[in-house]
């Protein structure tokens, strides 16, 4: 389909909320040797699990590259509602380099094309080529059928960006403001984009995300909204722990803010793993890393979080980290219980997805209802 030239809001388009209900969401097979080690056996274990859970109450589109569709199609062929298809990226992170879905009132549906980076291009990109990423917007509209906005040049993940579906953005200054995203402009003119693109009212900006996310802390790591007016925060009461400035820094920020609505919100608290998670040298062995990429080392903090969940349209499904965090693991579980008591919780080990770099919300990308005729 041809780009639409005008703006989501000039047209009446914004980004819903993703505790809406949906049709699907999008996913991308993972290969990449220097994001998933040992042939990504274990990451597509875990992705399997997070596609049965999602395919039970929405659709699943999977795209995989050549190499490893059959391999794809051999792990999935039993779960219905999942269609794989032939696309080639750079990873898997679906969340940050599919199309972002907006809706209109109608019930009608456009996306946005951003332009992608690897998350700071030459500044601080995690690869040194990601052409076939940033190219995958564009294809999934145009062979989805759905109209589509190009933003580009201008730079933006899925992940770096929350709605809570009435015209209230979230989002850190750490992420959007780095230099390796849009370097020529101000916060002010960073944020009209997000109103021209995301049919915003309000973008609300809180200072930090995750320690060590390397996506320059995304919000989808640290804060994201339940509802409108409400939002959960990634928390420690370790205040040696250099998650805890970090935190207190947005929470701050949060409690002294209202949105687009003119709401206070009401934060929840949701507590970080008890026991930090990291990168051993057994995981070390099986990476496979080119040159110019980001690489990891033995020891290193991982960015984990419980708010890197994914909302499916019938339950919410929490990353879980096991070991010696399984206490934490059930913590996070039941506070979610409480907060979103009209969905099953559900969580499903999420260790080998966290190695690659990210979480469930980031491998997730929601497409939104068709409209109603």
């Amino acid at each position: 389909m041809e780009n639409i030239l005008n703006t989501p809001l000039h047209d009446g388009f914004y980004m819903p909320g993703e505790f809406e209900s949906h049709e699907g969401c999008i996913l991308i097979w993972p290969a990449r040797p220097g994001s998933w080690p040992y042939g990504a056996r274990a990451a597509r274990k875990a992705f399997v699990q997070i596609i049965r859970c999602i395919a039970e109450s929405e659709k699943v589109y999977v795209a995989a590259g050549a190499d490893v569709i059959e391999n794809a199609r051999e792990a999935l062929f039993d779960i219905p509602g999942v269609t794989v298809f032939a696309a080639e990226t750079d990873d898997a992170w679906a969340r940050d380099v599919a199309p972002t879905f907006l809706v209109n009132g109608k019930g009608d549906r456009r996306c946005v094309n951003w332009e992608f980076n690897a998350w700071g291009g030459t500044y601080n990109g995690l690869y040194p080529s990601w052409e076939r990423d940033n190219a995958f917007a564009k294809a999934f509209a145009d062979d989805y059928g759905v109209p589509c906005y190009d933003a580009s040049p201008f730079v933006l993940e899925g992940g770096s960006i929350h709605s809570d579906g009435e015209g209230t953005i979230l989002a850190t200054e750490a992420c959007l403001l780095s230099p390796g995203r849009n370097p020529g402009l101000s916060k002010e003119e960073i944020e009209g984009r997000l109103f021209q693109y995301l049919g915003a009212k309000k973008v609300l900006f809180i200072p930090r995300g995750i320690y060590g996310d390397e996506t320059d802390e995304h919000v989808d790591n640290v804060c994201a909204f339940i509802k409108p007016g409400e939002v959960v925060l990634a928390w420690t009461d370790d205040k040696n722990d250099p998650q805890y400035e970090l935190s207190l820094e947005s929470l701050r920020v949060l409690e002294r803010e209202r949105d687009a609505m003119g709401r206070k919100l009401t934060v929840h608290k949701l507590p970080i793993p008890d026991v930090p998670v990291c990168i051993t040298q057994e995981d070390l062995k099986g990476f496979v890393f080119e040159p110019g990429e980001d690489v990891r080392e033995a020891g290193e903090r991982l960015a984990a979080s419980y708010v890197n969940f994914y909302f499916s349209n019938g339950a919410v499904i929490v990353p879980a980290f096991g070991g010696d965090n399984r206490d934490s693991d059930r913590r996070a579980a039941e506070i979610l219980r409480k907060l979103c008591p009209e969905r099953r919780v559900v969580s499903v080990p999420a260790r080998d997805i966290l190695l690659g770099g990210g979480n469930i919300h980031c491998i997730t990308q929601q497409i939104p209802n068709r409209a109603i005729i």
